[in-house]
C-alpha cells in the first residue's frame, strides 16, 4: 500500500506521510461484528494511571477478529479488505459458505474475492490457517497460538511475520520477529503468510496534534521536572543528577529485564537479546 507525501504547506505538512487508503473498501462494520470500546484514560479499575500519557482521542468501535479461526473447514470469500482503527493492521471481512460472517487479520496478498479456510488440509497459501505440523519448514506465518486449542497471540501487528525453523519431539523452532527462536507445540494452529499492511512502519505523523487523535497525551521529559516528581529532576541547568536513567518510579529505563513468567522460559531456545 504505497505512502502519501503531502506538499509542505504548513510546518505541520512538512513531514507528514500518511497511507493511501482508497484500495481498501468503504462502509460500517457489520453491526455483529463491532462493540463499544470504552476508554480507561490509562487507569485501572481503581482509578490510579498504570499507562501514563494515554488520554482524548477520536472514538473508535471495536472489530471482533477471530483469532482463534474457530470454522474449521469451512471455505470462506474474502468479501472486503478495511482499516481496523485498534490495530496497525487491516482486517479481511470473510463470507462463510454456510452464511456466516468473521474478520481476521489481512495478510500481505491477500485480495478481496479470493477464498481462505482453516483446516488441517489446507493448502499453504496467505490466509489459511492450520496446524504448524502441517507448515513446511522456512513457510512464514503470523497469528500464532501458544496453546492447544486457544486462539492466536504472537505476530499480529502490521509486515510481522514468523518461521518455522524446525520440528522435532512433538514441537516446532519457530523464529519470531524479535528474532527470539521459542518452542510451541505442533498441534497449535497459525494462519500462513506475513501480516499485511507493510508500509505501516514508514508512516510519519508529522504533527503533535495527529498523535492526539490516536489517544496519546504529550510526555513530558524527566530533567523538565522538579526532584520530587523525577529522579532526573531539578539541578541548576541540564543535569541527571549523576544517576543511571530512570523513569519514574526509580526502575532502570534502559535494558532492564521486566520478564516475570519463570514458567514458560523452558520454552525459549534463543533469547533475542543474545
Amino acid at each position: 500500500m504505497p505512502v502519501k507525501v503531502y506538499e509542505p504547506t504548513s510546518p505541520g505538512r512538512r513531514f507528514q506521510t500518511a497511507l493511501d487508503l482508497g484500495t481498501l473498501s468503504s462502509g460500517m462494520a457489520p453491526k455483529s461484528l463491532r462493540e463499544f470500546k470504552g476508554r480507561t484514560g490509562g487507569r485501572n479499575n481503581c482509578g490510579r494511571i498504570t499507562a501514563e500519557h494515554r488520554g482524548g482521542g477520536a472514538k473508535r468501535a471495536y472489530r471482533i477478529v477471530d483469532f482463534a479461526r474457530r470454522k474449521f473447514g469451512v471455505p470462506a470469500t474474502v468479501a472486503a479488505i478495511e482499516y481496523d482503527p485498534n490495530r496497525s493492521a487491516h482486517i479481511a471481512l470473510l463470507h462463510y459458505r454456510d452464511g456466516e460472517k468473521a474478520y481476521i487479520l489481512c495478510p500481505d496478498g491477500l485480495r478481496v474475492a479470493q477464498t481462505v479456510m482453516a483446516a488441517a488440509d489446507a493448502e499453504i497459501l496467505p490466509g489459511n490457517a492450520l496446524p504448524i505440523k502441517q507448515i513446511p519448514v522456512g513457510t512464514p506465518i503470523h497469528n500464532i497460538a501458544l496453546k492447544v486449542g486457544g486462539k492466536g497471540q504472537l505476530v499480529r501487528s502490521a509486515g510481522a511475520a514468523a518461521q518455522v525453523m524446525a520440528k522435532e519431539g512433538g514441537y516446532a523452532q519457530v523464529k519470531l520477529p524479535s528474532g527470539e527462536v521459542r518452542l510451541v507445540h505442533e498441534e497449535c494452529w497459525a494462519t500462513v503468510g506475513q501480516v499485511g499492511n507493510l508500509d505501516h512502519e514508514n508512516v510519519s505523523f508529522g504533527k503533535a496534534g495527529r498523535t492526539r487523535h490516536f489517544g496519546w497525551r504529550p510526555h513530558v521529559r524527566g530533567m523538565a521536572m522538579n526532584p520530587v516528581d523525577h529522579p532526573h529532576g531539578g539541578g541548576e541547568g541540564r543535569s541527571k543528577g549523576g544517576n543511571h536513567p530512570s523513569n519514574r518510579k526509580g526502575l532502570p529505563a534502559k535494558g532492564f529485564k521486566t520478564r516475570q513468567n519463570k514458567r514458560t522460559e523452558r520454552f525459549i531456545v534463543k533469547d533475542r537479546r543474545k
